[in-house]
């Protein structure tokens, strides 16, 4: 029998040979990686390198796409599978020069805000992460915006990437230049006219400049004040001057597709609301107008009213925590007799008294449109529980109203409880710290119940 050098016999070798050929397929087959036909190993001389495989060329490919997307992004070239291991890979760091017009995938988007705000509330812009990054950005640059100081190379370059992206800006604070500090302007001299005066050329920062080249923006917020100024506050950190007042009102009227405006806590008194209102007139798409915790009064509210019976498109209208007195009340009244439009007033907070509150109410015997009306905290009375009682009656659009913290009495009770009783339209009277007396307040919610039941179908 012929052997081999080893003295083993050909036959028994051969075997051998074949077992252990067999055992390596077997286990190349369970594992594909040790089968040295499959891949490739490095021996370095250092004795911690770890034996590992060879990265695929495509993921080398990929590696270099991420590696280089600034300089050369390619992105729509790539096969789905592959565009969207890119998109995983790529820094949120990139300049918006690069990712704002190539980039759409909310996933990127969503990490790009995650990396920069511990707060994400994605519903407050449209459910759009993309939306949410601009608007958030942009806020935020403006917010810390300081005329006359801070260079505005920034801001333009960022409106110009960030235009299509942006419908609502939320602004919570507005710095001042530097110098303004130095100002000797009081409380007093805010409510005039300081253009041409003493003071310093530029006051807060020009809104022209920033809504000229947003042709999106729909929602704009803005409050003119600081935030956490802590032991810095100072009552200059919180003027609204003429000319910030003019310069904002020029920048809304140029914005043609403004719907929602907002200026909230910014001391906008009479003044300053009629200059206002007045580039408001024939704004052609505005129909929500908020001008909340101020200071306007009889004045303001006059001009309110030239608003209400304008050309302008207004459904909403807030007014609430201002200083609106009787007078003021029966200026809008006497314009909601005219008005066709408004679906929504609020007047809450204000001082209208019971005769401003009966020439508001009087008003919805003859507007066939108010569906929504809050006259909480303004000291009517039985006057105005009378006229409530014609509504009650006649009108059969309003369906909606808050009366609370208003002292009726049990006389006013009953007459609103007379009034509801031949009504099926209102489903809603909040009547809190009315004193109407506890079995008016029983009937009338009884009556809300059954007309809520109505418009429900049941």
């Amino acid at each position: 029998m012929a052997t081999n050098r080893i003295g083993r016999p050909q036959k028994q070798a051969k075997d051998e040979d074949e077992e252990k050929a067999f055992q390596r397929n077997e286990f190349a087959t369970k594992n594909p990686a040790a089968d040295p036909r499959r891949m490739r190993r490095i021996i370095a001389e250092d004795p911690e390198w770890s034996l590992a495989t060879v990265p695929d060329l495509l993921d080398i490919c990929i590696m270099h796409i991420v590696g280089n997307f600034q300089d050369n992004p390619l992105l729509d070239e790539l096969k789905p599978k592959h565009k969207k291991k890119v998109l995983e890979m790529l820094s949120t760091k990139l300049p918006l020069k690069v990712t704002a017009p190539l980039i759409e995938d909310e996933g990127f988007w969503q990490r790009s805000c995650k990396s920069r705000w511990e707060v994400c509330d994605v519903s407050n812009h449209g459910n759009s992460w993309k939306r949410m990054f601009f608007e958030r950005n942009l806020q935020g640059l403006i917010e810390n915006f300081v005329p006359e100081a801070t260079d505005p190379k920034e801001l333009n370059e960022t409106l110009m990437v960030s235009s299509k992206f942006i419908k609502c800006l939320r602004i919570q604070q507005l710095l001042l230049p530097i110098n303004d500090g130095t100002s000797n302007e009081d409380d007093a001299s805010d409510t005039t006219s300081e253009v041409g005066g003493g003071g310093p050329s530029c006051n807060h920062i020009d809104f022209g400049i920033v809504f000229r080249v947003l042709p999106k923006l729909e929602e704009i917020h803005i409050t003119y004040g600081v935030k956490n100024c802590g032991m810095n506050f100072d009552w200059s950190l919180f003027k609204f001057t003429e000319q910030d007042c003019s310069l904002l009102a020029k920048a809304v009227k140029s914005c043609r597709s403004l719907t929602v405006f907002h200026l909230h806590r910014s001391n906008v008194t009479d003044e300053k609301s009629r200059t206002l209102i007045s580039h408001f007139l024939e704004h052609p798409c505005l129909e929500t107008l908020d001008l909340s915790h101020n200071k306007i009064g009889d004045g303001g509210a006059r001009a309110l009213g030239k608003l209400l019976v304008s050309k302008c498109r207004l459904k909403s209208l807030n007014v609430a925590n201002n200083q609106i007195g009787s007078h003021g009340g029966g200026a809008i009244g006497h314009a909601l007799q005219k008005n066709s439009k408004l679906l929504s007033l609020n007047l809450r907070l204000n001082r209208l008294s019971d005769e401003g509150g009966f020439g508001i109410l009087k008003a919805l015997l003859k507007n066939a449109t108010l569906t929504t009306l809050h006259l909480g905290s303004n000291e009517l009375g039985e006057l105005s529980a009378q006229a409530m009682n014609e509504v009650a009656l006649q009108n059969s659009t309003l369906t909606s109203i808050d009366l609370t913290s208003n002292p009726f009495g049990d006389t006013g009770g009953r007459l609103l409880h007379e009034g509801l009783e031949e009504n099926t339209t209102i489903v809603n009277m909040d009547l809190r710290q009315t004193n109407v007396g506890e079995e008016n307040e029983y009937c009338i919610s009884q009556i809300l119940k059954r007309n809520q039941n109505k418009a429900a179908g049941w």
